[in-house]
């Protein structure tokens, strides 16, 4: 007989819970996909129709910039360059880094403690099943690459890991 009742009180409990669970559950999916149509909605200085990107960039950079890939390690043209000048946009020229806040940080991509910040957008980017900070061209949208927390601790402790095919190279006159 006190299974009988324990039984029913947990049924009970149970039959409350379920709703209320399902609620949460399809209530944070909503959420999430109201997030990602807002994002995808966002409207920026300049823009494009995907033919009209693929027409003006390389197929690399048409990748990095407009479905946030990633150009392989030690393979980008800025990886290395010491020169000094303006980084900018390579899809709308917006200034984005200078010279003189560059850094080696040994992995492998064009590094950066800082940027020109009225033309970087930051956003999270949780496609390593973990949230990371994405960066991106405030002007255009175009995905640059990451922030990390590794940086220089002299200056601002960040590291801003950029592809080279995200930027063009304007050298100092």
């Amino acid at each position: 007989m006190g299974f009988v009742l324990i039984f029913e009180q947990n049924n009970a409990m149970y039959k409350t819970l379920i709703p209320l669970l399902s609620l949460l559950v399809f209530g944070s999916c909503q959420g999430q996909t109201q997030q990602k149509q807002a994002a995808e909605k966002k409207s920026y200085a300049v823009q494009k129709t995907e033919a009209e990107w693929q027409a003006q960039l390389s197929p690399m950079a048409f990748n990095v910039l407009r479905k946030a890939g990633t150009e392989r390690a030690f393979s980008g043209a800025y990886y290395k360059n010491e020169a000094s000048g303006t980084y900018v946009c390579a899809g709308c020229e917006a200034p984005l880094y200078e010279s003189e806040h560059k850094f080696d940080s040994g992995t492998g991509w064009p590094s950066f403690d800082r940027g020109v910040d009225k033309n970087l957008e930051y956003d999270v980017d949780y496609k390593l099943g973990y949230g990371r900070t994405e960066l991106k061209c405030a002007q255009c949208g175009g995905h640059l690459g990451h922030m990390f927390d590794d940086g220089p601790r002299n200056t601002t402790g960040k590291r801003h890991c950029i592809n080279s095919v995200a930027l063009r190279f304007i050298p100092e006159e």
